[in-house]
């Protein structure tokens, strides 16, 4: 077979490879988008979109597109920690709503744009062999000795990524997992709001999504995953009665699909070299307790796009595009990751985190700005100054 010369093959169709793709293309790029499964399909995810991933939703002009799924916009998080619930919006006025469309339509309108931007999409095509020539990284052979090649392959092809291991991507800011977390849909368990509700070693969210269903997710630390392996429904109630208003609503509800459960490591990998780069949980992953996977990659996806199109143009030395949007994601998502850590350890607020949430509980600017911190419309840097701190306890 005649090999075929592309600018960019991205290995992996989902939430970071689609985007990429498009944007690739729309810049001129002849963009090869390859994926094992078939679309609309669904992956294991919570699919919370927070503000930020909305609003690169509306840049690309693909919003109202998840709307138009009848996917409900969430204008409002609660936290409820026991004692203390603090309720705010988590967006601003740009971007005031948060989404969770469900994968099996969110992943086909990335797909879909991507192809309508003008990059070869295959489907149902496994990637077999990362292909390199003289340490440098040239094309894919997938199933049948299909060979294609190109300038850049990049992996968006998660945490299992074959583009990772083969290049032998360094791992750095390592930590096993820390939560294991299940979950399903329910019906007639109605909300408009991203609920989050904090125990000490247990924790769940609740958010509205397609088709009147409402996604409930909750989780205990790994180290008991075996203890509940196998009555996992029963330590979801058990953990649920610790919020008895939450326990009346969901007797009353019906579970539509089987429990999926779930367990992520963490860590950030160096996210190119030559001939290659990452993108998504390829290059970064971090405990799902945040939610901040799927607004993670539409960022990633915009800012590795930035730097193939100044590499690939020219207009950069390949090694400095790429190391500066290592440097742009490291800077970016590190605050929100070690925030995520410190969530994922289901311990109790310490004794400063708890006079922060018991100051500013009735606040709303502040109670406001807590949830724009927990979406990531603001960085834990800026929430956690001490000045700004002391702004939100006396508002």
């Amino acid at each position: 077979m005649t090999d075929s010369t592309y600018d960019v093959i991205v290995v992996g169709a989902r939430c970071a490879g689609s985007p990429l793709a498009m944007l690739l293309a729309r810049h001129g790029y002849r963009t090869l988008l390859v994926d094992r499964a078939t679309f609309p399909s669904d992956t294991v995810s919570t699919h919370v979109v927070h503000p930020p991933g909305a609003a690169a939703l509306r840049r690309w002009g693909l919003l109202d597109q998840v709307t138009a799924t009848g996917c409900p916009p969430v204008g409002r998080y609660s936290f409820d920690f026991g004692p203390v619930t603090l309720a705010g919006a988590p967006g601003t006025s740009d971007s005031p709503y948060a989404y969770a469309p469900r994968r099996t339509h969110l992943d086909k309108i990335l797909l879909d744009a991507a192809g309508a931007a003008g990059a070869e999409i295959r489907e149902d095509f496994v990637v077999e062999e990362v292909l390199a020539d003289d340490g440098r990284v040239t094309g894919i052979r997938g199933a049948g000795g299909v060979t294609e090649r190109s300038r850049v392959v990049v992996g968006a092809d998660g945490r299992n990524s074959i583009v990772a291991k083969t290049v032998g991507a360094a791992a750095y800011e390592e930590v096993p997992p820390l939560t294991v977390g299940y979950y399903s849909y329910w019906s007639n368990l109605p909300t408009d709001t991203f609920e989050a509700y904090s125990r000490p070693g247990r924790g769940w969210a609740v958010c509205p999504t397609n088709d009147d269903r409402t996604l409930v997710i909750g989780g205990w630390p790994h180290a008991e995953l075996a203890a509940h392996r196998d009555h996992v429904e029963e330590t979801l109630m058990e953990m649920f009665a610790s919020a008895p208003s939450f326990l009346e609503r969901i007797r009353g509800a019906t579970r539509e699909e089987r429990l999926v459960g779930s367990s992520v490591p963490n860590y950030f990998r160096v996210p190119f070299g030559p001939g290659w780069a990452l993108v998504g949980d390829a290059g970064y992953s971090r405990d799902f307790i945040t939610a901040q996977g799927i607004t993670d990659a539409f960022l990633d996806a915009e800012e590795l796009a930035r730097a193939l199109d100044e590499a690939l143009s020219g207009r950069a030395p390949y090694a400095e595009a790429l190391g500066d949007y290592q440097a742009r994601r490291d800077a970016r998502a590190m605050p929100v990751y070690r925030m995520t850590l410190g969530i994922a350890s289901l311990q109790p607020p310490d004794e400063q985190m708890a006079q922060l949430v018991s100051g500013i509980a009735g606040k709303q600017p502040a109670m406001d700005a807590f949830a724009r911190l927990n979406s990531g419309a603001t960085s834990p840097a800026e929430f956690f100054a001490p000045e700004n701190v002391g702004r939100l306890l006396a508002s």
